[in-house]
């Protein structure tokens, strides 16, 4: 797992909450709970009325993978791939049925199964590139879902502020508690704009990231199958897949650097790579 979207939130509100504190503000005066209904009320209203029921509860089933969604280093992706090629090389095509049982990675399992079945390369590769899509599909719609809100809350947040400011001209005659309630007025903004920027926007990035990092990995594991059944050499294979990976990705995210990963990678069986996996 990685932790980048916890402590980013967490961060985010710390320094929220280290301000509050310099500034004296009453924490309870934020705690109004008309603007707080208001704004994740009608957020997630305006945002499920302009998608389907089906896409918001699947936006909503995505908000774990956000937290908790794995990132698997490219290298080791990498590695994982190039002993299939020397398994291959070694024992033939048939070997990799063997090879697709151990792997808990459906996408990869599937590929690997096709290539022992005999199936053409060209009809490989549509296979592979459509079930890569459909499922990057998810992700990508759940993190359109919470970009959408990001994009409402702050104008609902507005409509909460207009409305208790309606109240307040009402009120003009009782001077004395003019300051309390503009104060409470503009809590709805604060409200829209807190939610968009540090919920709502944060989890639409998160899963968009975390499909283009998913993406990465099948296209790398795509061609480099591709590649296997082809009869690629499987050094040549390596340099190939390394070169299709930005440079600072092929540390692994992790401050170990390629050399880490690949010589743990080497440590271990080509069956057994975790890398393949999700």
């Amino acid at each position: 797992m990685d932790p980048a979207t916890i402590i980013g939130i967490v961060l985010a509100l710390g320094a929220l909450f280290g301000m509050i504190q310099l500034e004296g503000v009453s924490i309870a005066g934020l705690l109004l709970p008309a603007p707080i209904i208001l704004v994740f009320g009608a957020t997630i209203g305006v945002g499920i009325a302009g998608t389907t029921i089906k896409d918001a509860i699947l936006s909503f089933k995505k908000i774990s993978r956000a937290f908790t969604g794995k990132v698997v280093p490219p290298q080791s992706v990498i590695d994982g791939v190039v002993s299939l090629a020397e398994k291959a090389r070694s024992e033939g095509l048939l070997s990799l049925e063997q090879e697709a049982e151990k792997l808990d990675d459906p996408f990869m399992k599937g590929a690997l199964q096709n290539i022992a079945d005999g199936t053409d390369g060209e009809e490989l590769r549509i296979l592979l590139e459509d079930e890569m899509e459909s499922r990057l599909a998810a992700d990508r719609t759940a993190s359109k879902f919470f970009m959408s809100l990001g994009g409402y809350a702050p104008t609902v947040g507005i409509v909460g502020t207009v409305v208790s400011l309606t109240h307040v001209l009402e009120n003009l005659a009782e001077p004395d508690e003019l300051g309390h309630m503009i104060a409470a007025a503009f809590v709805a903004t604060l409200w829209g704009l807190l939610t968009a920027n540090f919920l709502w926007l944060p989890l639409g990035a998160r899963l968009k990231k975390l499909a283009d990092l998913d993406e990465l990995r099948m296209t790398l594991l795509m061609e480099g199958v591709l590649a296997v059944q082809a009869g690629s050499q499987p050094r040549l294979l390596g340099e190939r897949l390394k070169a299709m990976v930005p440079t600072h990705a092929l540390d692994g995210g992790d401050g170990k650097g390629g050399k880490g990963a690949k010589a743990k990678a080497g440590a271990k069986t080509g069956g057994d790579d975790q890398g393949l996996a999700a």
